[in-house]
């Protein structure tokens, strides 16, 4: 009596006998369910094709965090070397926005701010015996919302109102709210270095150090929003552009009147020193007239 492994080999032999005396024999090949489930996966997934779910559910957000960090890189180096002519959605973003880089770039601006300021206000006071150290930890929170909120109110209403245009005059351009959002992530990069560098306690430094970083992150900002906006009526397409330099500018001369606050020289001292020789020359002039 055959073995079962005896049984199971002249299967197989006598199939590749068959196949070989007829060559044009069609062959059925049995599959389980779970096996096609796992090829249309397969094929899916190599095709590019396998949606994501719906806005609740975790994998719809994850797409926004698809990126690498060459990408980020990439996007970092063009928001710092803005080019004449270069929109940053159209060279950088690709059709392809990201909320990774914007978000840790917020993050660490909040900090930067925050520890840089703290700093600067520690610095500046260096050798006046009536300064008392003491950490702002409430200046974190501060500049987390004022950051948070900008990166996020000013691309809502920017993405609004371009909407808004485009329904009126068809011929505009715009982008989507995600990229309007990523594109102002971006930007803010330049405050990180420049945020450090305040504490640098000269005067005419630290306002050198706004100016390059306005102008450095609002030539993204124009670059990447004039071509959706110079089709426009001229007064309305100038207009939005001052809006949008405008916030930008106020956003840095808030860092630098809150977080580095220069102090003014307003003690008792140095109002007493400022009084004495009105003092003494009243006194003087009195001897005199006696």
């Amino acid at each position: 009596m055959a073995s079962p492994d005896d049984l199971t080999f002249q299967e197989f032999e006598e199939a590749a006998d068959l196949l070989s005396s007829n060559p044009g024999a069609s062959t059925l090949s049995i599959s389980s369910p779970d096996d096609e489930d796992h090829q249309q996966e397969s094929s899916e997934l190599l095709g590019g094709e396998k949606q994501t779910g719906g806005f609740w559910t975790f994998e719809y957000y994850q797409s926004f965090f698809n990126v690498d960090a060459m990408q980020v890189l990439d996007r970092i180096k063009g928001s710092v070397m803005p080019l004449p002519g270069r929109n940053f959605v159209k060279h950088h973003i690709r059709n392809n926005p990201d909320l990774y880089g914007p978000f840790w770039i917020c993050v660490t601006l909040v900090f930067s701010v925050a520890i840089s300021g703290d700093l600067y206000t520690f610095l500046i006071n260096k050798g006046n015996p009536e300064f008392h150290y003491r950490p702002q930890f409430n200046k974190v929170s501060i500049a987390a919302v004022t950051v948070f909120l900008y990166a996020w109110l000013v691309p809502l209403g920017v993405w609004g109102f371009l909407t808004w245009r485009q329904s009126v005059e068809r011929h505009i351009s715009g982008y989507t709210f995600l990229e309007t959002v990523c594109v102002y992530g971006y930007s803010l990069f330049i405050y990180i270095p420049a945020s450090i560098l305040w504490t640098i306690p000269v005067y005419w430094l630290e306002w050198l150090l706004i100016a390059i970083a306005m102008v450095i992150s609002g030539s993204v900002l124009v670059m990447t929003f004039w071509p959706a906006v110079r089709d426009d009526t001229r007064l309305t397409a100038f207009a939005t552009m001052a809006v949008i330099v405008s916030l930008h500018a106020l956003l840095a001369v808030g860092f630098k009147l809150y977080f580095f606050k220069t102090p003014t020289n307003t003690g008792s001292s140095h109002s007493g020193q400022q009084t004495t020789p009105a003092a003494n020359h009243t006194t003087l002039a009195v001897g005199k007239h006696q």
